[in-house]
């Protein structure tokens, strides 16, 4: 068998989005809530408040072996305070909107702040790092909204995973398939001058069919998700895909314990770039809870890496004009040759590290690894050439990083690999490091990008772990 996976489905247009967002509330409507929020924190005694509102609604529908089995529509709101006594802070939110439950849920954080001990790197963000007026409304064409009734959405799920069951024989049972089309909005304000919100949208397409029977029975799983609709993969492609996963599986094998190279599949490797951006964040490095303690300036990659953060991306998964604070982003190497250029810092982390906030409060925007070694052709098929013989991990199951220490043990499945050819699908294995070293022993990183959330990576080599099998 040359590979064990075939081409990843391809967007293709299944609905064009409406223009109906299905809100219930109106951005005036918001802001005037959250004015009224800071109003009666300032004549209560605040010294600061900030006011945050929103509003989420959307459409699940789940199907399997051929017949529906739930639909859900979900309609949520918020409204939350934070309410500063000098450095003394208090939180509190909620879900009704009328005047009287907004003052109260403003006494209710006021109150909490009155008896919370001082803290002094507790306050809004510094007035030099809040977004400036004329950057707060730059479009990033987030806000999709799809109006698919149940209907068409219980037919779409239907049609995946008719298309993953007839994919072959062996394909034997299903469990299930799912559309999704979500959508929200909110808007925000502070006493320190910020003022600002926008909606956004996000729905998906997914499938997890089981191959084989008895012993041999295997599961897999496949799925896309957009900001818009017309841009996910087709329901039949997503199908056959995760259907032809799951018949790769077939026929796993155990192995003996030994020391090897590993390529992660690209969606792992983002799960990895996940790993290291949790050990260079603000409340781990300030709370002294990560390997990479002390690491601004240092070495930790070999030189052909480079990490690069871009919150401007059009329909960006990770996309935003401003982070959750209303604090300026911008684009920045955070990594450039192998060398940590930038943290991912709160205001509040930031203060207690002595350093000015990056804008990532909420967490990191769009991330894209990448290797000065890559070629154009460095598809899965030259990675797997370039891992030579050793293991292939498609699956990787349980949360086995040490933070602090940076050791590393996942359970793991996917594919023994001899001469640059897969042999035969493996299970039942343990793969173990220290994430120090598997992150300088990353040797190579394919041009097999995959995109998981906001994090953009290909499939990533790294020279050699322990694996633990039979």
């Amino acid at each position: 068998m040359k590979k064990p996976l075939p081409s990843r489905p391809v967007p293709s247009p299944i609905a064009r989005p409406s223009a109906d967002s299905g809100f219930a509330y109106t951005r005036s409507f918001f802001e005037s809530r959250v004015d009224a929020a800071l109003a009666h924190a300032k004549k209560l005694g605040a010294s600061d408040a900030g006011a945050e509102v929103s509003e989420g609604c959307g459409l699940s529908v789940s199907v399997r072996n051929g017949e529906l089995e739930n639909v859900e529509r979900n309609r949520d709101k918020s409204l939350g305070v934070t309410v500063y006594i000098g450095n003394r802070r208090g939180n509190a939110s909620t879900s009704d909107f009328s005047d009287a439950a907004i003052a109260q849920t403003v006494r209710a954080a006021y109150d909490i702040a009155r008896f919370t001990a001082e803290d002094p790197f507790a306050s809004l963000p510094d007035a030099d790092d809040i977004v400036p007026a004329d950057e707060r409304a730059r479009e990033l064409d987030l806000f999709f909204p799809w109006a698919v009734s149940s209907e068409e959405a219980a037919r779409i799920a239907l049609e995946c995973e008719a298309a993953a069951l007839g994919v072959s024989k062996r394909i034997t049972n299903s469990e299930g398939a799912a559309v999704s089309a979500q959508q929200s909005h909110f808007f925000s304000a502070h006493t320190r001058g910020f003022r600002g919100g926008y909606a956004s949208s996000r729905h998906s397409i997914s499938v997890s069919p089981i191959a084989g029977k008895g012993r041999d029975m295997q599961r897999d799983a496949w799925y896309s998700s957009m900001r818009s609709a017309d841009e996910l993969a087709s329901p039949h492609a997503v199908g056959r895909y995760a259907a032809e996963r799951a018949l790769s599986r077939l026929k796993a094998r155990k192995i003996a314990t030994v020391e090897c190279p590993v390529l992660f599949e690209s969606p792992l490797a983002a799960g990895l770039l996940g790993a290291f951006v949790q050990a260079i964040s603000g409340g781990a490095l300030y709370r002294k809870s990560t390997f990479l303690l002390d690491s601004l300036g240092k070495q930790v990659l070999p030189k052909h890496l480079d990490l690069y953060e871009d919150p401007f991306v059009l329909r960006g998964k990770g996309s935003s004009p401003f982070d959750d604070e209303g604090v300026r982003v911008r684009p920045r190497k955070v990594v450039d040759a192998g060398r940590v250029q930038g943290y991912f810092l709160s205001s509040y982390s930031a203060r207690k590290l002595g350093m000015r906030t990056t804008g990532n409060s909420g967490g990191s925007h769009n991330l894209t690894f990448t290797s000065r070694l890559t070629r154009a052709g460095d598809d899965l098929n030259a990675m797997l050439q370039k891992l030579g013989t050793g293991l292939f991990v498609t699956e990787l199951m349980g949360q086995g990083v040490n933070y602090v220490t940076g050791d590393y043990s996942r359970g793991a499945s996917g594919f023994w690999v001899e001469g640059g050819r897969i042999a035969y699908p493996v299970h039942e294995i343990t793969i173990a490091g220290n994430m120090k070293d598997m992150l300088k022993g990353i040797d190579a990183v394919g041009a097999d990008t995959y995109n998981y959330g906001a994090k953009t990576v290909g499939s990533i080599l790294i020279n050699r772990m322990k694996v633990a099998g039979s």
